[in-house]
């Protein structure tokens, strides 16, 4: 493929994005219920570690649950998942996922390039094939919810899978605090209003910090924001994430964050956002 990255050697050809296709392309045959895209309006807000933790307490809950890195030109994924130096098998002409857990599996462009410092320079029409083969030439398997990382803004990746994915329910907002964030946010929700896309909710991440001495909660970046966008844009509050130095530091060594702390009032504040987020979808059916 003519681009400046170059695939893992003996990367299959399936996992080479073709030449763009010509107008718009059919929905990709995936046997999904639930597409659910997770995006926000500017980056540092962690929307990725969010991203994970929300698709694996949805496995942890018991449902197949798939997680499509679309950030192309930043894929962290499976470095946050410790499975940044797997690659996807090749069955039949189609990518294996890699499996996380029994109800988790991952693809991402991390898998298929040579090392982590090698950079993806492509525009937009070789961004679509490459989603476009992540989903119709990945050996999915039967999923209940297909997570989507998102890259930040308002770019070619949202527009993409929202043309080629089935059954894209809507999208997830996340934001901090903080009133620039909340004001990015706010941009991506009338985004996808705009693409007649619901959002499903607002989630607030990094929502204060609970001191490890006396438990209180210090408010690093404002407070209320994430419900405040919410009540603006007349969606639902899905709930807030506190800031929790264990989670940055899971995501950094590879390793489960809700394993690890399912005691802890992150972990429970990330399954009481995905208990409100399935409430939300068989809302909408």
């Amino acid at each position: 493929m003519s681009t400046n990255t170059t695939p893992k050697t003996g990367a299959p050809d399936s996992a080479q994005p073709h030449s763009a296709p010509k107008g718009l392309p059919p929905k990709a045959k995936i046997d999904v219920k639930h597409v659910i895209l997770v995006l926000s309006g500017k980056g540092g807000v962690g929307k990725s570690t969010v991203s994970v933790n929300l698709a694996f307490a949805l496995a942890d809950a018991g449902k197949k649950t798939g997680l499509l890195d679309l950030d192309i030109h930043g894929p962290n994924i499976p470095k946050m998942l410790g499975i940044e130096d797997q690659r996807p098998a090749v069955l039949k002409k189609t990518l294996e996922p890699v499996h996380v857990t029994g109800n988790l599996s991952v693809i991402s462009m991390a898998f298929l390039l040579p090392d982590t410092s090698t950079p993806v320079v492509w525009r937009g029409p070789m961004k679509m094939a490459a989603i476009q083969q992540f989903l119709a030439e990945v050996n999915w398997g039967e999923l209940d919810y297909l997570v989507v990382d998102l890259p930040p803004g308002t770019g070619d990746e949202a527009l993409s899978i929202i043309q080629l994915a089935p059954n894209v329910r809507g999208a997830v907002i996340v934001t901090t605090p903080q009133d620039v964030a909340v004001m990015d946010a706010m941009k991506a929700a009338k985004f996808i209003e705009k693409l007649d896309l619901p959002v499903i909710g607002v989630i607030e991440n990094m929502s204060g910090m609970p001191c490890p001495h006396c438990g209180e909660v210090i408010s690093l970046f404002g407070d209320g924001g994430g419900r405040k966008a919410a009540e603006d844009l007349g969606v639902p509050f899905l709930g807030a994430i506190p800031l929790d130095p264990a989670m940055v530091q899971a995501g950094d060594e590879g390793k489960p964050f809700l394993h690890n702390a399912s005691g802890s009032l992150t972990a429970k504040a990330v399954k009481t956002v995905m208990e409100n987020l399935v409430i939300q979808i068989d809302k909408t059916g």
